[in-house]
């Protein structure tokens, strides 16, 4: 039997991590102005800003198929805009508008050509990748979002695969963050006690260890957690930016 493309296996996961978040996204009680877990931003704000995501990954894939440039938000100015006009509308009409949404992206993903995946196209922070990064990026999207409606789905929801992938990611961005402040905090070590995952956070030799399950550890580092299940002295993360 011949293994479906990879392209193909990560659509599969991003449908499925999709699906999931429609269902949370049924079930939430009518008043979208209930706060998310984003500092600032309401429900409202949230589901608008994951339907537009969309459409912004829907311009980076038109770009990899055409070679036409299509910047994935016209500006920041236009992004915050949307996310603030959609962000009071209805629950039916949020719902209504991330099943839209989220369908374009899939059927254009889908009907993407193997040759288009290695064309390069650039993030909105101007970062240069491959197109086939945009699935990633809107899996990313999907998973973390969904916990931070604040609407029952927890780190320890996310998929195993998924948690492995991006811990290394999210400790090397946490690296890159302590970089550029101007009192850095010391050097850390950061190790799961399910998985055996374990590395650096910081520049230098660490000083001390967090550690604590995979997903839990994710959770801290990305700003979702306090970071409870963790055991170790805790540094304050810098602010994202």
């Amino acid at each position: 039997m011949t293994e479906a493309p990879e392209t193909t296996v990560q659509l599969e996961t991003v449908a499925e991590a999709t699906n999931r978040l429609l269902d949370t996204i049924r079930g939430l009680d009518d008043d979208v102005t209930v706060p998310s877990l984003l500092p600032g931003w309401t429900r409202g704000h949230l589901l608008a800003h994951i339907a537009r995501n969309a459409d912004s990954l829907v311009n980076l894939l038109l770009w990899a198929r055409t070679g036409i440039e299509t910047p994935q938000y016209a500006s920041m100015f236009i992004r915050d805009a949307d996310i603030e006009a959609g962000a009071p509308r209805p629950l039916a009409e949020q719902l209504a508008d991330n099943e839209a949404a989220a369908n374009r992206w899939l059927a254009l993903a889908q009907t993407t050509p193997e040759q288009a995946w290695t064309a390069t196209v650039r993030t909105r922070q101007g970062r240069p990748i491959p197109a086939a990064d945009v699935i990633w990026m809107r899996l990313q999207e999907v998973e973390i979002h969904h916990v931070d409606l604040a609407a029952g789905y927890q780190p320890g929801d996310w998929p195993m695969d998924f948690v492995a992938r991006l811990l290394p990611r999210a400790a090397a961005d946490l690296t890159e963050r302590f970089a550029d402040e101007a009192d850095p905090a010391a050097a850390f070590e950061v190790r799961t006690v399910d998985t055996g995952f374990a590395t650096t956070v910081g520049s230098g030799s660490p000083d001390h260890t967090i550690s604590g399950p995979a997903s839990a550890l994710l959770a801290w580092l990305l700003g979702r957690s306090e970071g409870a299940e963790l055991s170790g002295a805790l540094p304050t993360l810098p602010a994202w930016k």
